[in-house]
């Protein structure tokens, strides 16, 4: 009897990392509204200036990002338009990570605390900065008219990988900042939030790979 063979598709883990991302949303909405009053960029209470900044980086660079991954798979499209919805994902995941970080630095001055002093506020520039620098040359090279096809497909599992390596980045950064979040706050209600958010970020992250390795099934 010839042997079995099992084929997994992308598809089941599509939809699970699609599940996550409405648990993730929805935790970080009610700690940040329920727990931490709120979040603005103008207010008298400066700790709602403080709340945009995990707001920002937990929907951009992380789920928004992730989104942008998997838009080639995800999508029941053609080709032409997963590419277009995998750059403005990827534009809008960036543009989220720089106000991130605007935030960060804005609130720090008003508090009068010192900036990049900690091992998340290093991983986090250096998350976004390549961000940036990813976004730019994907750009060139796969929506540029004048990029050879050569080149592309040369570029692509570079192009990938490094995708892959800051997508990660951002949930390490992710883990560490909830990681001391979790120790700052009182109420063991928040505190469990706080610690299933940054567990299903990481299962997010898990499912979003085997997206990417998987096969797609039609």
């Amino acid at each position: 009897m010839a042997p079995r063979r099992y084929k997994v598709s992308a598809t089941p883990f599509v939809i699970l990392a699609q599940l996550i991302t409405i648990a993730v949303i929805t935790l970080v909405l009610v700690w940040l509204l329920h727990f931490q009053k709120g979040f603005s960029f103008k207010s008298d209470e400066i700790s709602k200036l403080f709340n945009l900044h995990p707001f920002l980086m937990v929907i951009g660079p992380i789920v928004i990002g992730g989104q942008a991954i998997m838009a080639y798979k995800s999508i029941p499209a053609k080709r032409k338009t997963r590419k277009g919805v995998h750059l403005v994902l990827h534009l809008t995941a960036f543009l989220s990570g720089i106000l991130g970080i605007y935030v960060i630095f804005k609130y720090k001055k008003e508090a009068g605390a010192q900036n990049l002093v900690t091992l998340h506020s290093w991983l986090g520039i250096t998350t976004v900065s390549l961000y940036g620098l990813q976004f730019v040359l994907g750009f060139f090279a796969y929506c540029f008219p004048g990029a050879e096809w050569t080149a592309r497909a040369t570029l692509l599992p570079w192009h990938i990988f490094v995708g892959m390596v800051i997508f990660f980045f951002a949930m390490v950064t992710a883990e560490i900042g909830m990681s001391g979040l979790s120790q700052t706050v009182i109420s063991f209600s928040e505190r469990y939030i706080v610690n299933f958010t940054g567990l299903l970020i990481l299962l997010y992250a898990i499912s979003v790979t085997l997206v990417v390795i998987l096969p797609r099934r039609y």
